[in-house]
């Protein structure tokens, strides 16, 4: 088995183009089409898990953050990210990154958070936005299912819990084929009148190539006609955290406890106590602090993220309570997805959790 099926399986949960624009997840150094001996599975990437990882005999490293976030002109091991880089390299081992992409897709850290808090009626607090295109095209009215089964298949049609999207109208369209042209029917020369399906449908822009590609494999023309228009629909599949509702509300302070036990918190920072109930949760794992006004335009009764900025505790006055686990510990869960997934598919396939604690905030 080669080390890129084992990451294949990760990018089929979270597809690298989910990521947001500052972040560089993906392959950060290494030969993906080497057999993979193993993989060990981190939140960082420090040198005791680099060691950790050739101890093992694992020639694959998964983390959740990225070690290579800016360019690098000269590689010379004057901090850990190029000391690390270096010793993967001397050791032959991969070192990929799930970040944001794993942080914005459906069933990623977000949902895991929800899952261990037991939430229910999960879905995404903020939506991709520009993330979708509409694709329209014409075939003939013979071809219209294995056309739309075919641009299925690869990906459009989906449209929050439904797929197999589409709008179809029948009517005429018209061409010549000039000198040279291999019609599929009509005749060189002559104006050809065909009775013809249009198919509208839409289409992640991530997929635009692979939809494309399945739409020139199956179409009977020789020059298929298609249109591709930016719409500024939401995605509601991925974004940014989630929000959900617990089985039975409880008490703010209960919650906190509840907080507490789940993350393992030695202490939890949270804005002031209302006396309220705690009933609808909005979440977002890491730096989700910008998700404040959309938990609170949701009409959530809390917000769980991993840091807060002072102003943060301030700025939510009344309006809901801001409970701050830490960056680390709510994301920690990663490697779980990681393991899940992997696991899944590969069952045989040896997968060992870093047993090193990277969190670098340390508590007295």
């Amino acid at each position: 088995m080669r080390i890129k099926e084992i990451i294949q399986s990760i990018e089929q949960l979270a597809p690298v183009p989910l990521q947001e624009d500052y972040d560089n997840s993906g392959i950060q150094v290494g030969d993906i089409n080497k057999e993979a001996t193993g993989a060990l599975l981190a939140i960082d990437i420090t040198e005791n898990v680099v060691d950790e990882a050739v101890s093992l005999g694992c020639n694959l490293i998964i983390s959740h953050h990225p070690l290579a976030f800016k360019p690098f002109k000269s590689l010379t091991g004057k901090n850990y990210v190029e000391r690390c880089l270096m010793k993967a390299i001397k050791n032959d081992v991969v070192i990929y990154a799930a970040h944001t992409n794993l942080d914005n897709a459906q069933g990623g850290v977000n949902y895991k958070l929800a899952e261990m808090l037991g939430l229910e009626n999960v879905k995404i607090l903020k939506p991709k936005e520009n993330s979708l295109l509409k694709f329209v095209t014409t075939v003939p009215l013979q071809h219209a299912d294995s056309v739309r089964n075919a641009l299925f298949n690869a990906g459009a049609g989906h449209i929050g819990n439904y797929d197999s999207c589409s709008y179809n109208l029948t009517g005429e369209g018209t061409f010549r084929a000039g000198k040279g042209a291999n019609p599929y029917i009509g005749e060189i020369d002559d104006i050809h009148i065909e009775t013809e399906v249009r198919i509208e449908t839409v289409l992640p822009i991530m997929k635009r190539e692979e939809v494309l590609r399945a739409l020139l494999a199956v179409h009977p023309y020789e020059e298929p006609v298609y249109d591709l228009y930016p719409i500024e629909n939401e995605w509601s599949r991925h974004g940014s955290g989630v929000v959900g509702v617990l089985p039975e509300p409880m008490p703010e302070q209960e919650f906190l406890y509840l907080l507490k036990d789940i993350f393992n918190l030695p202490t939890i920072r949270h804005s002031k106590i209302q006396g309220k109930e705690i009933r609808d949760v909005a979440i977002c794992g890491g730096s989700g602090a910008f998700l404040i006004p959309n938990a609170i335009s949701y009409g959530a009764d809390a917000f769980i993220t991993g840091e807060a900025k002072y102003n943060d505790y301030y700025d939510v006055e009344d309006r809901i309570l801001l409970a701050v686990v830490g960056h680390y510990e709510s994301e920690i869960c990663t490697k779980e997805i990681f393991f899940d997934v992997i696991s899944g598919k590969f069952p045989n396939f040896a997968l060992h959790k870093s047993a090193f604690d990277s969190n670098p905030v340390k508590y007295l």
